[in-house]
């Protein structure tokens, strides 16, 4: 009997976290070094199959470009790696000397991965290499659009880890994902932790599963290019960014802001690194095509400038890289204003910091809370300004905020799943690292003694309540007389409150 798919993906799922779960209590023994063993296979094994990987994605989705796919996967491999290879998983991780509190890393245990079309690959290398790091198992849902190339990623991860030592069954992959089947490896008893990376909705359910989850927000990240900017490195570095896999990573540029003052020079800067701006009547066919019913549109996700013009039915420069759209209002009735993951950026235009301050937070309230915010500038006075006020996790400054976010660029942990906090609906604002997948148990050893508590003298009665204590004592009721005082304290707290 054939099993319909919904049926066969559940089934598949329930296998591999039985699976998981006896290779996982093997690797859970490993030592520190027998995992930085296999942790190292891993990170040469995801570069070596770098271009392979990337062109496997693209062929099977259609989003973004090879090369920068290739980037992406040798970021996961090598940035993310040596960010964690050195990182203490196993035994005693920190110890307290003066306080005498030793911290005791302890798996979580199975990790369930989701997985988004946009970054398939470069995720599952990513998911792999962190979830492993700290001696958990790894299930991974696949994007259906995604299926094969992430499938193909997992087994090389697979693969890598148990040349290496690992214990077979630690990293499985759904070969034919459904969402019965996602939801089935979200909620199982056996799944201890997910790891979610995709679309709000899918976010949602992970957060609503009844298990602890990383999740991320939407990034609607705006970019204030103030007067102090360096115009000609701010828009090589924001054309490079937003033009990144054609847009797919959250943390892209959305709108730039800019002040009127100076607002020729970034235009003339960015169109010599190949933007080129929209009239209205091309911004208005742009826009149609940008959100459907509300919501981005999927045909426009990591598809060129090129592509995108063509299905607009406007005619652009061969040499084109970005589309940039000068835009006065923020909200859904003006799609420029919305997070876009394509290589189409809103330009907007204000009198100085208070209003650039407002019209970014007011940005990232439309759909970015918690996520990223960018700037370019000079002054450190603006920049410490900027960075307090915006409501974003990751203030990348004179940097791409792409590269900036996932710490390519920057000094913040590299990573392909971003935490927008509280104001995004997360458990953290980090960029989540080996550090975020375990458990930490605490050695805590005496370090002083408890005071003896010395008991409380009763408070003597009232001359009231000795006259009534009196009256009662004599009426021989079987009654001590601590017993009757209480009562009578009882009684009166009643009658004054």
């Amino acid at each position: 009997m054939t099993l319909d798919a919904d049926l066969y993906s559940i089934q598949e799922v329930r296998t591999y976290l039985a699976q998981a779960k006896e290779a996982q209590a093997k690797f859970a023994t490993y030592s520190q070094e027998q995992v930085d063993r296999i942790i190292e296979a891993m990170s040469k094994v995801g570069v070596e199959n770098a271009d392979r990987l990337a062109a496997m994605a693209v062929e099977e989705t259609g989003f973004g470009n090879v090369a920068d796919k290739r980037m992406k996967n040798l970021f996961a491999a090598q940035d993310v790696y040596a960010s964690v290879k050195d990182v203490k998983t196993v035994g005693i991780i920190r110890k307290d000397e003066e306080n005498k509190v030793w911290e005791v890393a302890q798996p979580f245990g199975i990790v369930a991965g989701v997985v988004p079309s946009t970054n398939p690959t470069s995720t599952v290398i990513y998911k792999s290499m962190v979830s492993l790091k700290a001696r958990n198992a790894i299930v991974f849902s696949p994007h259906p659009s995604a299926a094969k190339c992430t499938l193909e990623a997992a087994r090389l991860m697979a693969q890598a880890a148990v040349a290496a030592g690992a214990p077979e069954g630690l990293i499985h992959c759904v070969t034919k994902p459904t969402l019965p089947g996602t939801n089935e490896l979200m909620k199982h008893k056996l799944t201890n932790l997910i790891l979610a990376t995709g679309g709000t909705p899918m976010v949602r359910a992970a957060y609503s599963s009844g298990k602890p989850a990383y999740g991320v927000g939407p990034g609607n990240v705006p970019v204030y290019i103030h007067h102090t900017a360096d115009f000609a490195a701010a828009a090589r570095r924001i054309v490079q960014s937003k033009t990144f896999d054609y847009g797919t990573i959250c943390a892209s540029e959305q709108a730039l802001v800019v002040e009127e003052s100076t607002k020729h020079q970034l235009i003339a800067a960015l169109k010599r690194e190949g933007a080129y701006f929209l009239n209205e009547q091309e911004k208005e066919k742009v826009a149609a095509i940008v959100t459907i019913n509300g919501s981005l549109n999927a045909k426009i996700v990591g598809r060129s400038p090129h592509v995108i013009a063509q299905m607009a039915g406007i005619t652009i420069p061969a040499d084109t890289r970005v589309l940039v759209a000068e835009e006065n209002n923020v909200g859904k009735a003006y799609p420029m204003s919305v997070e876009k993951l394509a290589p189409i950026l809103a330009l907007y235009t204000v009198q100085g910091d208070s209003e650039a301050f407002a019209r970014c937070r007011e940005l990232l309230e439309h759909g970015g809370l918690g996520h990223t915010a960018g700037i370019h500038a000079q002054d450190d006075n603006v920049i410490a300004a900027y960075g307090q006020a915006m409501p974003a996790s990751r203030i990348p400054v004179n940097t791409g905020t792409t590269f900036g976010g996932i710490g390519a660029t920057t000094g913040v942990q590299p990573a392909f799943t971003l935490g927008c906090g509280s104001l995004g609906g997360n458990i953290t604002s980090d960029n989540i690292g080996a550090k975020h997948m375990f458990n930490i148990k605490r050695v805590a050893f005496g370090i002083k003694e408890m005071p003896q508590s010395t008991p409380v003298a009763a408070a003597p009665a009232t001359q009231a309540e000795e006259a009534v204590l009196q009256a009662v004592s004599s009426m021989n009721v079987g009654l001590s007389r601590d017993e009757i005082k209480n009562i009578i304290k009882s009684v009166l707290t009643e009658m004054t409150t």
